[in-house]
């Protein structure tokens, strides 16, 4: 009597999540992280919470302009508002990223996750707040280099990331931290908003523009032969509705963005907070909040490599490209040099270089994921003990 064997488990409807899930398979073996198929979607009943708290968004707009309330209840509200639009910014990337992979993947989640950051650093700008403006930006690559990424490998755990799009961006910032130093040194003395660093700002930010296109059209069209997917393979929304949910997400972003921005000053006088520490770390999270929930979230889903992507790619797409847009098109409002303070440089440096370090085998675990995060909370001791810009 011959015996048949019993057929081999199939492991995309067996339950395994990326999450942790320590079932075998039918052959005795454990499937790692990187094996195990990964949802797409969450639990019915989170999506339906997190959606439904999207209407937190148009109602902090409405409140704004019709009620008007008290400045720090006006903040909390736009912050909560915040989380659910930073879930669905990543909840679209990731779909989008399903037709593209994860390097275009990322670039997509960067490009869209910090428009809300140009339109406050203009905002900033037309309003003469210049050291909010310099300190959300270098706090913005601080933070997506530290906090967003560190955040995402101790949700991810163990993984490998892109090691040749990795240091094509570690690249890119170092080159940007080098020719900041062009108009920086020379605002160590004197008046650091005078027209003279503006003017010396121009080339330093045509430069990196030039540094950001070329990178970019190199990168993208090396990640579009990396990542081939046929349409049976792709279990995802379609990449037109994923681009529309991201175009979105980030207009909704940017005016709860704003409004924060705004009630910002007055809570943190309530807690005695400098405006450098508020902007450098504060304006900074909120500005970066959908890097933040989108690289978690994927992160913690197992793509350990998109989450990587979204991160890195942002923090260098704000250095190459958010900062020198900003400083040129100031001149259409009121010039801005980008005369960066001492410690600003500094803490942008030793972050490019221990991030760097830390990552330079393109591993990714929970304790690397921790050394990044407790660099991120030195470097927000160090703006707190800072204090504000002396005066010249």
């Amino acid at each position: 009597m011959c015996l048949r064997a019993p057929p081999p488990q199939d492991l995309t409807n067996s339950g395994f999540s990326g999450n942790g899930d320590s079932r075998v398979a039918a052959d005795g073996s454990t499937p790692t992280r990187r094996d195990r198929p990964v949802r797409v979607t969450r639990a019915p009943v989170f999506r339906r919470i997190l959606f439904g708290s999207l209407a937190l968004a148009p109602a902090v707009v409405v409140l704004h302009y019709a009620v008007h309330p008290p400045e720090t209840l006006e903040f909390v509200i736009a912050a909560l508002a915040l989380i659910p639009l930073a879930w669905l910014i990543g909840e679209a990337t990731e779909h989008a990223a399903e037709h593209t992979g994860p390097g275009i993947g990322g670039f997509l989640n960067a490009t869209f996750g910090n428009a809300p950051e140009l339109i406050i650093a203009l905002i900033a700008v037309h309003e003469g707040l210049t050291e909010v403006v310099r300190g959300s930006l270098t706090g913005s690559v601080i933070g997506n280099l530290l906090l967003v990424l560190g955040a995402a490998l101790v949700a991810g755990g163990k993984g490998q990331l892109d090691r040749y799009s990795s240091f094509l961006s570690f690249g890119m910032l170092g080159v940007a931290t080098l020719l900041f130093l062009v108009p920086a040194i020379p605002g160590w003395e004197g008046d650091p908003d005078r027209r003279s660093l503006a003017v010396l700002s121009v080339p330093v930010s045509i430069a990196l523009l030039v540094v950001y296109l070329a990178v970019t059209w190199y990168s993208l069209r090396r990640h579009r032969a990396l990542h081939v997917a046929s349409d049976q393979e792709i279990r995802a929304w379609s990449l037109r509705a994923a681009l529309g949910a991201l175009a979105i997400a980030t207009v909704t972003t940017a005016l709860v963005a704003e409004i924060l921005v705004g009630s910002l000053e007055v809570f943190a006088d309530r807690v005695g907070l400098t405006e450098f520490f508020v902007a450098a770390v504060i304006v900074a999270i909120v500005g970066n909040a959908a890097e933040h929930g989108g690289a978690v979230v994927v992160a913690f889903r197992g793509k350990i490599a998109l989450a990587g992507e979204i991160a890195l790619a942002s923090a260098a797409q704000v250095a190459v490209f958010l900062i020198p847009a900003v400083a040129l098109l100031s001149w259409l409002l009121d010039p801005l040099a980008l005369s960066f303070r001492v410690v600003e440089i500094a803490a942008l440096g030793a972050s490019v270089v221990f991030t760097t370090v830390v990552l330079f085998n393109g591993h990714t675990s929970r304790f690397r994921g921790g050394l990044l995060l407790l660099g991120y909370a030195i470097v927000v001791v160090v703006f707190l003990l800072a204090g504000e810009r002396p005066e010249a």
